[in-house]
């Protein structure tokens, strides 16, 4: 039986607990039997100029999934072309492991919006996805819309965000608990997001 790799993408600028949270619940309660942190260089609908150098995002992904045997941390897409689009990556992660499988990790706010990504048909057509919960405005999503292959994953619900870690650290706040020890002292020794 082929390995089930579930890929979670993020640009983890920083990766923190929540991340960690959401991996390892997926690792260990759904089929998945490896977790992916998938470490982007340059999504689409983000402005670059908040992001730190690949290197350093990935170093902290490295040093938060060090504890966690079934997360491992990618940098597969540094290879690509850029600006990347999943289904770029998911069609190169195929011919590149042709005896894994391969799913994504998605929050439902990506769901919503999965419409807008390039060749969105493709990816669910071919790929599953699983989804973990997020705190929405609006209606509820109807999971009967998508095909089975979305499954909707019973996780904890975070309200953490990179965004107010990196104005926390900017204004000065301890934000230590929000991140995996390692990935604090790494943002404070290089002076990250001051």
């Amino acid at each position: 039986m082929r390995k089930k790799i579930g890929l979670f993408f993020g640009t983890f600028n920083p990766i923190h607990t929540g991340h960690l949270i959401i991996a390892n619940h997926m690792a260990e309660y759904s089929d998945l039997d490896e977790i992916w942190l998938v470490v982007t260089p340059h999504n689409p609908f983000k402005k670059k100029k908040t992001l730190l150098d690949n290197h350093h995002r990935l170093e902290m992904v490295y040093r938060a999934c060090e504890p966690y045997p079934k997360l491992k941390p990618s940098k597969i897409e540094f290879d690509l072309p850029q600006p990347n689009y999943t289904i770029n990556t998911l069609i190169h992660l195929a011919e590149k492991y042709p005896d894994l499988d391969f799913s994504l990790i998605m929050g439902e706010d990506n769901l919503i919006s999965l419409h807008k990504w390039k060749n969105y048909e493709a990816i669910l057509e071919d790929y599953n996805i699983y989804v973990y919960p997020r705190i929405a405005e609006g209606d509820p999503i109807d999971y009967d819309k998508f095909s089975a292959k979305v499954t909707r994953i019973q996780a904890p619900i975070l309200q953490i965000s990179s965004t107010a870690i990196r104005k926390g650290i900017k204004e000065g706040k301890n934000v230590r608990p929000l991140l995996p020890y390692e990935v604090w002292a790494y943002t404070d020794e290089m002076n990250f997001y001051k």
